[in-house]
């Protein structure tokens, strides 16, 4: 009997180590597949994106960068104008409700995205920055502004220039830290299945571990959606001060959308296969509980026995 409780007591414990370490890669599994298959692909990012070209604190940004940049192009090419600074962003600042710009902001970010992705993919050693050439998108933003008869458009520069996304000292970091995390988006989730079956299977009280899983899990993802919170005050608090912040927020929570939206998933699936273990277990358990064995009746004198009573003295 005392071999019995000592094995249950041991498969019980082999199988919390594999349910705890499961439930501690099911979010780092889920950020790494959202980091390797969500943000890695073009086709998916540029997707998410687009509908910050409707974004009010995206387009502000955007008209006062591309503002900024306009007016210190024509005042080192042109003399005897003022005041061209309003005039020029409020041109802008309309261009950014059209079409035209929709389609320049999605050509933009493919371009940054396909050049970043090259780079992290490359094998070969690179000893500079990560460029990209953003002419075709200063001429869809120049052809758009003659349209608009805007003076001085004409004179705006389209110049195949490379300008630097990533800095040359953060590629190599970057290159090895997407191929970890390519890595680990396929081998976490396996693995994190594959360790909590072995648990819930081996472990003697399977019930109980299942009820365990399910609230690790639940706790994960808890425990992801405050850290997507909490990046973001981080992300936004290191900015320097010339970024936007409020454009900046927006871009953070639409590339993190798909990430919270796993974090609550995990939540609610652990939660409810949690409750359900706890709310089947208790009747189940009571039912299968063995009754307590019937007192011993007593037994009766056997028939004729001479019965003595003691006389009081």
């Amino acid at each position: 009997m005392a071999s019995q409780s000592g094995a249950r007591r041991v498969r019980d414990g082999i199988g919390a180590v594999c349910v705890a370490v499961a439930c501690l890669l099911v979010p780092l599994g889920v950020l790494a597949g959202w980091a390797a298959l969500g943000l890695a692909d073009t086709g998916r990012y540029v997707r998410t994106v687009a509908p910050l070209a409707g974004d009010p604190a995206v387009r502000e940004a955007v008209a006062d960068a591309v503002g900024d940049e306009v007016v210190r192009e024509l005042e080192t090419r042109t003399t005897g104008e003022a005041a061209l600074g309003p005039f020029v962003r409020d041109a802008i600042e309309s261009f950014t409700r059209t079409d035209a710009f929709r389609t320049a902001w999605e050509a933009g970010n493919r371009a940054v995205h396909d050049a970043v992705l090259h780079a992290l993919r490359d094998d070969a050693p690179s000893g500079g920055p990560v460029t990209v050439d953003l002419a075709p998108v200063t001429a869809q933003v120049k052809q758009r502004l003659e349209a608009e008869h805007m003076p001085y458009a004409h004179r705006i520069p389209v110049a195949h220039t490379e300008v630097p996304v990533v800095p040359a000292e953060e590629v190599a970091g970057l290159r090895q830290g997407y191929r970890l995390l390519d890595a680990a988006a396929l081998w976490l989730p396996l693995t994190a299945v594959a360790l909590a079956v072995t648990g819930v299977a081996v472990a003697a009280s399977r019930r109980r571990t299942l009820t365990a899983a399910g609230s690790g899990t639940a706790l994960g993802g808890a425990l992801l959606a405050l850290a997507v919170a909490a990046g973001r005050r981080l992300t936004l608090a290191d900015l320097p001060d010339t970024v936007h912040r409020p454009a900046a927020g927006a871009v953070y929570d639409a590339l993190t959308a798909t990430l919270r939206t796993a974090s609550w998933l995990l939540l609610a699936v652990g939660a409810a296969v949690a409750l359900t273990c706890r709310l089947t277990g208790g009747p189940a358990l009571r039912r299968g509980r063995p009754a307590p064995p019937a007192p011993p009746a007593a037994t009766p004198a056997p028939t004729g026995a001479p019965v003595t009573a003691e006389r009081p003295r």
